[in-house]
């Protein structure tokens, strides 16, 4: 693993069936997330887990839920990010 790196876990408050798959923002400390999908046999949570690979460049397999399974209320584990590049592209992220 290189040096900087390491598992960054980050709060989620998604919307299944919001349209499109996007990232809205932070609020609160928290990052809200729109997937197309619907909650339905964990469609919404692949999604979310495929689109915040997507938007941080790391392979899907890097990216898990933590916490919130059946939940709006995320916790997403990402392996192989840095903290302060993660922190850096949303702003205000878990505080």
């Amino acid at each position: 693993m290189a040096v900087g790196r390491s598992t960054v876990k980050i709060p989620v408050r998604l919307t299944p069936r919001g349209g499109a798959d996007r990232v809205d923002g932070v609020v609160e400390g928290v990052l809200r997330v729109r997937v197309a999908a619907p909650a339905v046999d964990g469609a919404a949570n692949k999604a979310l887990l495929r689109l915040l690979a997507d938007q941080l460049g790391v392979a899907r397999g890097a990216v898990r839920l933590a916490t919130g399974e059946t939940s709006r209320a995320k916790v997403v584990e990402v392996d192989g990010v840095d903290a302060a590049a993660v922190a850096a592209r949303w702003p205000g992220l878990g505080g």
